[in-house]
Parts: structure tokens; C-alpha cells; sequence
């Protein structure tokens, strides 16, 4: 059985690495890139490179775009809408919800299936285990080119609404980047003293692996907004301590900023009388 054709448009690192899972999977590939060098590579694993846009999307029935941001896209869709039309658009380009909306109002205009997605996964991690992909939008063209997409990464498929997957994807991202800002204040702070990073990195990743599995019962909690049941160590405790944190940084001659912001938020909470409930409970003060 042949297997569809798909269109690749913009050929950085992560193009590069999408467009090289469908060469070697077995799809007929043809690349775009503004720079038309970058796609030599890809041509020497059997992907044609096209002379222009309207020529790439032409190609086949999926096209894909991972460009630099959503007016990247814009400016390079917009002049060929006429020849994308009957076609499906995925759009694995970081964005937000909101630029995910307006991109698929674009496409319904124009008689274009879209499909939206978040790429969780470095470009050397596609077509590995470990990579997985977030979809919304439109179902029936998902499901038709979902033996592609699996190509790239384990699919999943989070809603219709064509934001959906911007919204999972910036989540899962402000959770990582949170992470990052805890481990990289870590490891300055122990080189304060002169502690290898690389001897105390094992330690720390333990640490934070053994405290995300907590994260089932805090996602419970803000659910349910009862930040008071199965508290092991209170909010008003822990602002207490937190204050540690942020003197130690001090003394150490080390900036607490990574950090900084939460600080306050405890000690708020702690202050409209919530402080027998679990730390979760400082989302109430996010909201606007």
C-alpha cells in the first residue's frame, strides 16, 4: 500500500528532523525552506526540494509547517491559500491559543483542513519513544493522516477546538521551564561553595523526580479547589521556610530572582488565613 505523500514546510533544526522521519518512513517528502540550501541533505535521503511555496504545497495532500513563529507562517501561507485549498494544513509551529484560533478561522475561509500541534520533544527525539506530539482541530483530517504523524511521535489527539494544543503545549512548557528555574538556582547556588554541578546533579535529579509524583494529588486539589485534605506540610510552614531560600541566595552572593516570585504568594496565602492548607492553593491568587 503507497503511502501518502507529505509536504514539509521550513527546514531548521526541527523541520530538518520532521521531514527526515518521513523520508526514512517511507512517505514521498517534498521540503520548502526560504534558504534552499538546507534542504540538500534531505534531497540525498530522496525528498524532492521544491522551487517555491505553491509548488511544495501542490506536492501533496498533508502539508506541514514548523516555521520561526506564527507571522513567519502568515507570511508564507497567505500568498498560496488559493493553491492549499482541499488540502490539510498541521501546523507544529509554537504558538497560542489564540494564534491557533485565528490560523484555523484563516483556513475554514479558504476551504483548508487545520489541524494545530505542539511538538514535545527536541529535534533529535523525533521518531523516538520518548517524543509525543499534541493535536486539535479538525478530527477527520487528523484521523486521515494519523499513520504520518506517528511517524514524528507518540499523537495525541486533545480536542477540536483548534487552540487545544497550544494551550497543552505552553502548559507542559511553563512546567518545564519552572523546573529549569529551580534546577539552574540549585546548581548555582551549591558552585557558591565550589560543589561540582556534575556531583551534585544526580542528587538533585533524584530529588525532583521523587517530588513530581506528587503532582496527580496537586492537580486533584486545584480541580476540586479543596487545598485543605491530605496535607502533609502546610503552606504557613513552608512560607516560613521558603524565607531560607531566598537569605541563603543572599548571603551566598547569589540573585534569588529565578525564585523570587513565589515568596510573596505564600506569604499572601498564608495571610488570608489559609495556612493549614497545602501550598496548591496559591493558584486562587493567579487568577484574574
Amino acid at each position: 500500500m503507497s503511502k501518502s505523500p507529505v509536504t514539509v514546510l521550513g527546514l531548521g533544526a526541527m523541520g530538518t528532523a520532521l521531514a527526515t522521519a518521513f523520508v526514512t518512513g517511507g512517505h514521498p517528502t517534498t521540503v520548502w525552506n526560504r534558504t534552499p540550501g538546507k534542504a540538500e541533505p534531505l534531497a540525498a535521503l530522496g525528498a524532492a526540494a521544491a522551487g517555491d511555496v505553491a509548488a511544495a504545497v501542490t506536492a501533496s495532500e498533508l502539508v506541514v509547517v514548523c516555521l520561526l513563529d506564527h507571522d513567519s507562517v502568515q507570511e508564507t501561507l497567505a500568498p498560496v491559500a488559493a493553491e492549499l485549498a482541499g488540502r490539510t494544513l498541521v501546523n507544529l509551529t509554537n504558538g497560542t491559543p489564540a494564534q491557533a484560533r485565528e490560523m484555523a478561522r484563516w483556513a475554514a475561509g479558504h476551504g483548508i483542513a487545520y489541524v494545530d500541534g505542539g511538538i514535545m520533544a527536541i529535534p533529535p527525539g523525533i521518531g523516538t519513544a520518548q517524543a509525543f506530539l499534541l493535536y486539535s482541530g479538525s478530527r477527520p483530517a487528523f484521523d486521515t493522516f494519523a499513520p504520518a504523524l506517528e511517524l514524528l511521535g507518540t499523537p495525541h489527539f486533545v480536542g477540536e477546538d483548534p487552540g487545544l494544543a497550544a494551550l497543552h503545549d505552553i502548559a507542559l512548557l511553563s512546567g518545564m521551564y519552572g523546573m529549569f528555574a529551580g534546577a539552574f538556582h540549585a546548581l548555582a547556588l551549591v558552585g557558591t561553595e565550589r560543589v561540582p554541578a556534575a556531583e551534585f546533579a544526580p542528587m538533585l535529579r533524584d530529588f525532583v523526580t521523587a517530588m513530581a509524583a506528587g503532582i496527580p494529588h496537586y492537580a486533584h486539589q486545584i480541580e476540586t479547589g479543596d487545598y485543605a485534605s491530605g496535607v502533609v506540610s502546610n503552606i504557613a510552614m513552608q512560607s516560613a521556610g521558603f524565607t531560607n531560600l531566598l537569605d541563603t541566595a543572599e548571603s551566598q552572593g547569589l540573585s534569588a530572582e529565578l525564585l523570587a516570585a513565589l515568596g510573596p504568594l505564600m506569604a499572601r496565602r498564608v495571610a488570608e488565613g489559609h495556612g493549614a492548607e497545602d501550598v496548591t492553593g496559591i493558584v486562587e491568587l493567579l487568577k484574574r
